[in-house]
């Protein structure tokens, strides 16, 4: 019995978009809205972060000259200080003097805090005009037009002139129905400054997007010619769309953060400035193109500032982050128990609008998906129930994530119709059975899969005779899975005549207090030798609903040693063992309170990190890993995978230990040689010496570790 690859309606595995991706090609930067000062620290707006808007450009500026885009396109917003104020000539000469110092090529964007606010009547500041386009062009460059690099063709939009009535806009709408069409067989790329929507198509005009007529007449011209990809600004926060084949993107501000989006998330803002000053939101892409695609990396700058005449320290040697597009091997999962496509209805601000809410979608948790590279993501039957979450889930299966879509029992009614209907955003069917009925509900799956192709695992609900209890308390909690000491039960069932071909794979759970290494590896090695599928379920919290896990370290080390335990088990070209942390947002009230992988407005706590260099330092070779053994080492623990001449050994610590001896493995050959010791943190990589001693490398001088650490051995210097 083996797992099947599921297709979608287009007949592409969701597991093969990362090969599809073909050879990398090159590099570019886009940033937007820099809003640089007419003074260094001074703006003309009332906000404290407004003030350091250039050396947070000056920073961006020398980042990328560290990390040598071959060019860099700005979306607009270059200044604040709008049009219709006399600062607005000395905010362009900073610009360009500050810019001046990029070592590539820079193509420019106009914004509306550049050439002024599209034509609507209550536009907080002056509306575009020919005078300010004038001073545009006298500062910057044309406001509309194209240029190619590499076989590729990019189209400069003016966004602010769209339903102006001004005589450009007709110009520009002839320029770009030519253009459009006379490479309509090139790779093309979009950017302008105000995006055409950013949740719907039908969405309401607001400050934040296009009006009609243009919008429709812009997104007509998007289906037709369907360019690669559209990149906007303004909005100062991150969106995805996919609109036909074309994928949308809008980019954050390496300024400041549009703070009425606030209230896309369940808690307060977490800074003095409500929302303004979010600094893990600040930010930009690198855009890695491919063959046949490409992948935008967000570079979080957490506002850093570089002051006039300084310049960055030396740069460092760090881990490569791998896109969901690009994890060729991301058998770490998450389970979305909350909302991650939510849309919410954001009020009027009195600012940027006054009459009437606008819906937005919370895009962030998918942002930070991709940041850690994870593709396989767990969600409840109502996601493809609803209409709205099921396309987005299509949306995602076509950039590689996988859902596995969970059921209590087997649905009836309009809700099967929906399962069996919808199988193609389904990669597995997980069905979590009260036992007693469990041949009924091998007979009832049994039936679903004769109408639709779906892989189903299955799942025990563990009984009220397996509540957790303490003397004479007892505990509301809802547990399922199997045990990896039910072997026995699980082969029974997997092997019985009558579910043999119904039941694809099997679901266990590893319980808080016990080791994600010692139950993955088990629940693999039930799964390797049954030849069936398998999924891990780790929870972060105990079976005490009273009882908390804010500890981000002892979290974050929790899992690190299921992410390394769980690709173990996962040869390459094989199904191995999908495990899924059963917390991707954190739990900070109701029932079983604990931190996860990012923070209630989608931020990276620890183990977002950890997560997303550990898969960039293991994800990328092709080679199996062999587990080797999981041993205490001081304050804290240490395991040891093997493969292709490459010793690796994670650190977990419980505070800050010496690491002066790593057991060598029962295959490892080399005598001496350099290590890399890898700070899952930071990503940072240094060098370090070593030798063999008997059993055991030997670290001279030892390495200190207050945070997960991967260390790698190689043999000779190739470390």
């Amino acid at each position: 019995m083996t797992r099947r690859v599921r297709t979608g309606r287009d007949g592409k595995s969701s597991e093969s978009s990362a090969s599809e991706l073909g050879a990398y090609l090159f590099t570019l930067a886009i940033i937007a809205d820099t809003h640089l000062n007419q003074e260094e620290y001074g703006s003309t707006s009332p906000y404290e972060c407004n003030r350091v808007a250039n050396g947070r450009t000056r920073h961006v500026v020398q980042q990328l000259n560290r990390f040598r885009p071959r060019l860099v396109i700005h979306l607009g917003d270059l200044v604040h200080p709008v049009p219709a104020l006399p600062s607005y000539g000395q905010a362009a000469r900073n610009f360009q003097e500050l810019t001046k110092e990029l070592r590539c090529k820079l193509y420019l964007v106009p914004g509306n805090h550049d050439v002024g606010d599209k034509p609507v009547a209550w536009a907080p500041a002056g509306t575009v005009n020919d005078a300010y386009l004038g001073l545009w062009r006298q500062y910057f460059s044309d406001h509309y037009y194209a240029f190619d690099f590499r076989g590729l063709h990019f189209v400069v939009l003016d966004a602010q002139i769209i339903n102006s009535g001004l005589d450009c806009e007709a110009e520009q709408r002839r320029w770009l129905e030519g253009e459009l069409a006379t490479h309509a067989n090139q790779r093309t790329f979009l950017c302008l400054h105000y995006p055409p929507y950013l949740t719907d198509p039908e969405e309401s005009e607001s400050y934040d997007n296009l009006g009609e007529p243009g919008r429709s007449w812009l997104l007509r011209l998007v289906e037709t010619y369907r360019p690669e990809a559209m990149f906007c600004g303004h909005v100062h926060n991150f969106w995805y769309n996919r609109h036909g084949t074309t994928e949308c993107y809008v980019l954050p501000s390496t300024a400041f953060v549009r703070h009425d989006y606030s209230e896309l998330y369940r808690a307060e803002p977490g800074d003095p400035e409500h929302g303004r000053n979010d600094l893990p939101k600040l930010g930009y892409f690198l855009v890695r193109i491919y063959e046949r695609g490409h992948v935008c990396h967000v570079v979080r700058t957490y506002g850093a500032t570089v002051e006039p005449g300084q310049t960055l320290a030396p740069g460092v040697e760090g881990v490569p982050s791998l896109h969901t597009k690009e994890n060729h091997r991301a058998p770490l999962g998450l389970d979305l128990r909350q909302p991650w496509a939510e849309i919410v209805e954001i009020p009027p601000s009195g600012a940027v609008d006054e009459f009437g809410r606008k819906k937005a979608r919370n895009d962030y948790p998918v942002m930070a998906l991709w940041e850690m590279g994870i593709r396989k993501l767990r969600v409840p039957v109502q996601d493809v129930e609803d209409l709205r979450i099921r396309e987005r889930m299509r949306v995602l299966r076509s950039l590689g994530h996988q859902f596995t879509v969970y059921t209590f029992g087997v649905p009836e009614g309009p809700r099967r119709d929906i399962l069996v209907e919808h199988h193609d955003v389904v990669d597995v069917w997980e069905v979590v059975c009260d036992w007693p009925e469990v041949r009924r509900t091998v007979e009832a799956i049994r039936e679903v899969k004769a109408k639709a192709p779906l892989t189903a695992y299955l799942s025990r609900l563990r009984s009220k005779d397996h509540a957790p209890a303490d003397g004479s308390r007892y505990y509301h909690a809802i547990d399922h899975g199997f045990l990896s000491t039910e072997r026995g039960v699980i082969e029974g069932l997997l092997r019985a005549e009558d579910t043999a071909s119904v039941i694809d794979g099997f679901v266990c759970r590893v319980a808080r207090q016990a080791s994600p290494w010692v139950e993955i590896a088990a629940a693999g090695a039930i799964a390797s030798e049954l030849r069936t599928g398998c999924a891990v379920h780790v929870r972060m919290a105990s079976g005490n609903p009273a009882e908390s896990f804010k500890d981000d370290l002892d979290n974050a080390n929790r899992v690190a040693e299921a992410l390394v335990a769980a690709m173990a088990q996962s040869a390459p070209g094989q199904p191995g063992v999908d495990v899924f942390i059963d917390t991707f947002a954190d739990v900070d009230r109701g029932y079983f309170v604990r931190n996860g992988l990012v923070d209630r407005r989608y931020n990276p706590r620890l183990g977002s990190h950890v997560v997303r260099h550990l898969y960039g330092a293991l994800s990328a070779s092709p080679h199996a890993l062999t587990p080797g053994e999981l041993r205490g080492v001081g304050f804290g623990r240490l395991c040891t995978l093997e493969r292709s001449e490459e010793l690796l050994a994670l650190v977990m610590p419980e505070r800050q230990i010496l690491v002066e001896r790593v057991p060598a493995g029962k295959t490892f050959p080399g005598t001496a040689g350099t290590a890399r010791r890898i700070d899952l943190e930071t990503g940072h990589v240094q060098h370090w010496p070593w030798r063999r001693s008997g059993d055991e490398l030997e670290l001279t001088p030892g390495i200190a570790c207050a945070r997960p650490t991967l260390i790698a051995f190689a043999l000779g210097g190739r470390g």
